[in-house]
C-alpha cells in the first residue's frame, strides 16, 4: 500500500528545510569574514591616511593644566597633552610623538645620538656645566637616567646642545684609562741608592699635605709640583709611586688617588684632542681633590708633551698643549691637596714657561748611583732568604755573608776602570780623548736587569742538574752580558746622546768602541 502524499510532501518540505539552514549558516559565515576583512581594510586605510607624527624631547610636565615643556624642531614650546598620556611615565630627555595639532600623544623612546661633551662642573642635582670639542661651554639639563649623582668632571656625555639636555653618559676608554686613579705599592723602602732626593722630595710633598696648619702659621705656600730628571733608568718613577704611597698610608691614612700620564698616550693626531684629555686630567683632579683626598698628578716623559714652543718640525702641536697645560696648572694654585709632579730624561727640551717658579717650583736632579748607591740597589735585589749554592756558603760561612761578598764583588766590577770595563773611545770638541766606562753608564735599571740575569741563570744551572743556589759568576756573568748589550744597543746612539748620557758638558764630536 502506497505512502499518503501529504507524508511525502512533509518529507520534501524537511528536507528543503534543512539545506536552507546550512545555505544560511555559510553565508552567514562569509557575511562575517567579509565584514572582517572589510573592518581590516578601513583600519589599514587609516593607518595610510593618518598624518605624520613629530618627535620632540620632554623637559617638564604641569599635571595641574596637563600641558608639557618640549624642545621641537628647535623651539621651546608648551603643549597639550592627549588624556591618554601618562605624564607620571614620562622622563627629562625621553621622546613624545606630536600630532598635526601640536597635542602629545604619546611616549617614544630616549635619544641615543647626539654631540660629545665632557664635564666641567656639576650644578645642582639636574644641570651640568660641559664644554664641547670646540671649547665652548654649555649650561645643559640632565636627561632623568643620569641624575643619580655619579657623575664627575672629565666624564664623556651624549648631548644636544639646541635642546640643551645631555642624554647618556659614555665611558671613552682612551681617556677614563688615564683617570683611573690608583695607589702603587711602592714603598720608600724599595728603591736603593736615592736617600737625598727621596728626602728632598718628601720635604717638598709630603709636609705641605700633612702638616698644612704648619704653613699656613708661617705663612708658606705650599710647592705646586716638582720635576724629577736625570739619566734614564735612575728610578724618577719609583720615586713618584712611593710619594703616593707615603701620602696614603704613611701619613694621612686616606686612599690617594695618583693619576700616571704618560705624555705618548696622550698625543692624539685629531686638532684639540690633546687639549680635551688635559683637560679632563685637571678638572678630575680638582674633583678629586674637593673630597679631602691627596691627588698626585704624574706626568711620566714630559718632554714628550711640553717641550719647548717652536721647536716641532711638522705639526708643531706643542704651541696648543704647552699653553692649556700652563692655564691648568695656574688653576691648581687655589686647591688643596694636589701635586704634580714630572720626570724626564730630557729637561732641556721642557718649555721653560713650564719649568718657572710657581709652576714646577722643585727640580730635583736624579744621579747615577755612586759605589754606596749601588751596593744599596742590589740588596734591594738580592735578599738574604735567596737560595745560596752550598760552596759559597762553606767559603763564607753564612747565606748572609756569602750575598754580601756577591754584592761588593759585583759593585767592584761595575766600578772597575781598566780596558775589561772601557765601552767606547770619545773625542771632545777641545780634541782631547777620553774613555767611557761602563761605571759611566751605569744605573737603578742596569743594575736590576744584572741581578734577572743572574737569577735566570741560576735557575737554568739548577735545571741542568748543576748545584743549586746563586753564585758570585751568575753576577758576573750578567755584569759582562749587561756590558755586551750596552755596548751593541749604544752604536746608533749620536754623540750629543752620549754626551748627555753621561753628564757631559763639553760636546762630544765622535765616539767609537774600543778596539782593544
Amino acid at each position: 500500500m502506497s505512502e499518503h502524499p501529504q507524508t511525502i510532501r512533509s518529507e520534501e518540505l524537511q528536507d528543503r528545510i534543512v539545506s536552507l539552514e546550512e545555505k544560511n549558516k555559510r553565508l552567514s559565515t562569509a557575511l562575517t569574514q567579509a565584514r572582517a576583512e572589510l573592518v581590516k581594510a578601513q583600519s589599514q586605510l587609516c593607518e595610510y591616511r593618518r598624518p605624520p607624527l613629530t618627535l620632540a624631547v620632554f623637559l617638564h610636565a604641569d599635571p595641574h593644566t596637563r600641558e608639557i615643556e618640549v624642545m621641537l624642531n628647535g623651539r621651546h614650546m608648551r603643549l597639550a597633552a592627549s588624556a591618554t598620556l601618562d605624564l607620571s611615565a614620562l622622563s627629562c630627555g625621553q621622546l613624545v610623538r606630536v600630532d598635526d595639532h601640536l597635542i602629545a600623544i604619546a611616549a617614544d623612546q630616549c635619544v641615543r645620538t647626539g654631540t660629545m661633551v665632557s664635564v666641567l662642573e656639576l650644578v645642582g642635582t639636574d644641570r651640568v656645566l660641559v664644554t664641547s670639542q670646540s671649547g665652548q661651554e654649555h649650561l645643559l639639563i640632565l636627561a632623568g637616567s643620569l641624575r643619580h649623582g655619579n657623575l664627575r668632571p672629565g666624564d664623556s656625555l651624549v648631548s644636544d646642545l639646541r635642546a640643551g639636555v645631555a642624554y647618556e653618559k659614555i665611558v671613552r676608554s682612551d681617556v677614563e684609562q688615564l683617570l683611573t686613579p690608583e695607589v702603587p705599592d711602592t714603598t720608600y723602602a724599595d728603591i736603593g741608592g736615592l736617600d737625598a732626593q727621596i728626602q728632598q722630595v718628601r720635604d717638598a710633598i709630603e709636609l705641605p699635605l700633612t702638616h698644612p696648619q704648619l704653613y699656613r702659621a708661617y705663612g708658606l705656600r705650599p710647592p705646586k709640583g716638582i720635576l724629577l730628571y736625570g739619566p734614564p733608568g735612575s728610578g724618577k718613577t719609583l720615586i713618584a709611586k712611593a710619594v703616593a704611597h707615603a701620602l696614603s698610608v704613611e701619613k694621612t691614612g686616606k686612599k690617594t688617588c695618583f693619576l700616571s700620564i704618560k705624555g705618548p698616550e696622550l698625543l692624539n693626531k685629531f686638532v684639540g684632542e690633546t687639549e680635551r684629555q688635559i683637560r679632563a686630567i685637571f678638572a678630575r683632579a680638582r674633583y678629586l681633590a674637593a673630597g679631602k683626598v691627596p691627588v698626585v698628578i704624574f706626568f711620566d716623559e714630559m718632554e714628550a708633551l711640553f717641550r719647548t714652543r717652536g721647536t716641532g718640525v711638522s705639526s708643531d702641536v706643542e704651541t696648543m698643549i704647552v699653553p692649556q697645560l700652563l692655564a691648568e696648572m695656574d688653576g691648581v694654585e687655589s686647591l688643596d691637596n694636589v701635586v704634580i709632579i714630572g720626570a724626564s730624561n730630557r729637561a732641556d727640551m721642557i718649555d721653560p714657561a713650564v719649568l718657572r717658579p710657581g709652576r714646577l717650583d722643585v727640580r730635583i736632579r736624579v744621579e747615577r748611583p755612586d759605589h754606596a748607591g749601588a751596593r744599596d740597589i742590589m740588596a734591594k735585589h738580592l735578599r738574604f732568604d735567596l737560595p745560596v749554592r752550598a760552596d759559597e756558603i762553606a767559603a763564607f760561612g753564612s747565606p748572609s755573608a756569602a750575598i754580601q761578598h756577591m754584592i761588593d764583588a759585583a759593585v767592584e766590577r761595575l766600578f772597575t776602570q781598566d780596558s775589561s770595563t772601557a765601552l767606547f773611545e770619545a773625542r771632545l770638541a777641545s780634541g782631547k780623548h777620553m774613555r767611557i766606562h761602563l761605571c759611566d753608564v751605569v744605573s737603578g735599571a742596569m743594575i736590576a736587569g744584572i741581578v734577572e740575569r743572574a737569577k735566570k741563570a741560576a735557575i737554568k744551572d739548577s735545571l741542568s742538574g748543576t748545584e743549586p743556589g746563586l753564585a758570585l759568576e751568575h753576577l758576573l756573568s750578567g755584569v759582562a752580558e749587561e756590558m755586551r748589550e750596552t755596548i751593541e744597543l749604544a752604536q746608533t746612539s749620536s754623540p750629543d746622546d752620549w754626551a748627555r748620557t753621561i753628564g757631559l758638558r763639553e760636546e762630544i764630536v765622535s765616539i767609537a768602541p774600543v778596539k782593544e
